[in-house]
Formats: C-alpha cells, sequence, structure tokens
C-alpha cells in the first residue's frame, strides 16, 4: 500500500491528503504571493483546502503570515479569495 502524504490545512487546522490541498507559495526572488494547483513552483508553501470559508480565519489569525514566513496584504487574501473561488468543487458540501 501506497503512503499518501498529508498537509495541514492553515486555515481548519485539518490534515487532509496532499492532493486535496491547494498550495500557497512565496516567491521570495520576485516578491510575489500565488495560488500554485500544481505543486511545482520554487518558493515557500503552505496549504489550504479549496473552499473559501477556510480562508476566512487563516486571514484572521494571520496563519498565512507565520507560515509564507512574509506579511500578506489584504489585496492578496482578496485576490487568493477570488482564485479559491474559481477553484472550488461542485457541491455545497465542501
Amino acid at each position: 500500500m501506497k503512503k499518501i502524504p498529508l498537509r495541514k490545512c492553515v486555515g481548519c487546522q485539518e490534515m487532509k491528503p496532499k492532493r486535496e490541498l491547494i498550495r500557497i507559495v512565496y516567491n521570495a526572488t520576485a516578491g510575489s504571493v500565488d495560488l500554485d494547483p500544481s505543486g511545482r513552483k520554487p518558493g515557500r508553501g503552505a496549504y489550504i483546502c479549496r473552499n473559501v470559508h477556510c480562508l476566512t480565519p487563516a486571514r484572521k489569525k494571520k496563519a498565512l503570515d507565520r507560515s509564507l514566513k512574509t506579511s500578506v496584504s489584504d489585496a492578496i487574501y482578496d485576490s487568493l479569495a477570488a482564485q479559491l473561488a474559481e477553484v472550488e468543487p461542485e457541491g455545497p458540501d465542501e
């Protein structure tokens, strides 16, 4: 049986399989914070559920700031929320 890598969501603090989460990456050379759906971009990463509702507690607790070791502006949070809304899976359950 193959081992499934687990990562913790910065919003809900739940351990989930890596494929169910979206990586948010901070690239120090470019100084940018972006979504990384492929999980292969270079830089420091943090994981969040494919759910806009997990971004709210992460924003409140400044979890991304701590995980990425940089200050994340409100504009970046807003753009991440918009991008997560596009990627969010079908169905209100998740």
